[in-house]
């Protein structure tokens, strides 16, 4: 082969190679783990990578990976460094700061480096009944066979709020999962049940466009002594129900840690808030998203998070930063 020929293959070889560095160092990769693969939560994982991905022109990628839960989610920033985004209410959080609950036992001053981003969808609470009154009262149950499932957090939920405002005996519970609810009601099996999912939720959906159902909606004094977070489900959400639903939720935040970079915690926060619509156009659960629940982070918000809520003027709890 000629000299001038190797030398031209050597020159295109090694911009080749370059190009390919390039790339490799201007792209970020930032590991994401939120639930477990067929999970509410992980499709939303999908669409918060692509979002990413589209808002960044590339230069961000999300690798979801698969979670058990919450729990495993917090537990694993003991042993995880550089970019690691991951899902979690922010009572774990608290727990992990404190050495408390599930983590009295594995404590770490790793946890300390846990820090705020923003909101994902809340888990809401639903109580759907037979019938078309559209929107009633948590009293309206009463005498009711209600199917409130088990071992899951609506369940305890529900149990919980039956048994604090007098229900509990004055309703009937019924013995089965939760997935079994629409089709239960449908089938006249029983008169209600309760689900908590982000909203809007498809069996909900799925048992409004073939029966008429209502939803509960709690008093303001009924939230408050739940002392849960206030949800409101919009009017319209589901079909039947026109008025605003009054609930609760339990808050869901995407966290990452000190180890994160402040541009790239930024560049996140930033892009989240800005693709939040067009997300929402495409799944209606990213639309209940608002800047009120920037409040119920735990912890600290990492700076670049911070740096963003300054510039763009929304308004955060002094505590957070």
């Amino acid at each position: 082969m000629p000299s001038f020929t190797r030398c031209l293959l050597a020159t295109a070889t090694a911009m080749l190679i370059g190009a390919t560095a390039l790339n490799a160092q201007a792209e970020t990769r930032v590991t994401y783990k939120s639930a477990s693969a067929g999970t509410a939560y992980y499709q939303m994982g999908v669409e918060l990578s692509e979002a990413i991905r589209r808002g960044t022109d590339g230069e961000i990628v999300l690798t979801l990976e698969e979670s058990q839960g919450s729990v495993q989610n917090v537990m694993e920033v003991m042993a995880r460094q550089g970019n690691y985004v991951f899902t979690t209410p922010p009572g774990l959080v608290e727990q992990a700061l404190a050495g408390e609950g599930a983590f009295a036992e594995r404590q770490s001053p790793r946890f300390q480096e846990i820090r705020g981003l923003f909101p994902i969808p809340a888990i809401t609470m639903h109580f759907v009944a037979a019938g078309d009154e559209g929107v009633i009262g948590l009293a309206d149950l009463e005498d009711k066979h209600i199917l409130i499932g088990r071992g899951t957090f609506g369940a305890r939920e529900a149990e919980r709020y039956l048994e604090m405002f007098n229900l509990l005996d004055k309703v009937r519970v019924a013995s089965a999962s939760i997935g079994s609810g629409p089709d239960a009601l449908k089938n006249g099996q029983i008169d209600a049940f309760v689900t908590a999912s982000s909203f809007p939720t498809p069996n909900v959906i799925e048992t409004a466009a073939s029966m008429p159902i209502s939803l509960v909606s709690l008093t303001d004094e009924q939230i408050e002594q739940t002392g849960a977070a206030r949800q409101t489900i919009p009017g319209g959400t589901y079909p039947g129900i026109d008025a605003d639903v009054e609930t609760t939720s339990l808050p869901v935040i995407a966290y990452t840690t000190s180890a994160m970079d402040d541009d790239t915690a930024y560049t996140l926060t930033r892009t989240f808030w800005e693709r939040r619509d067009a997300m929402a156009e495409e799944t209606a659960w990213w639309g209940g998203i608002t800047h009120d629940m920037i409040g119920n982070i735990a912890g600290t918000l990492h700076p670049g998070a911070v740096r963003y809520y300054d510039e763009t003027g929304i308004d955060i709890p002094e505590a957070l930063r």
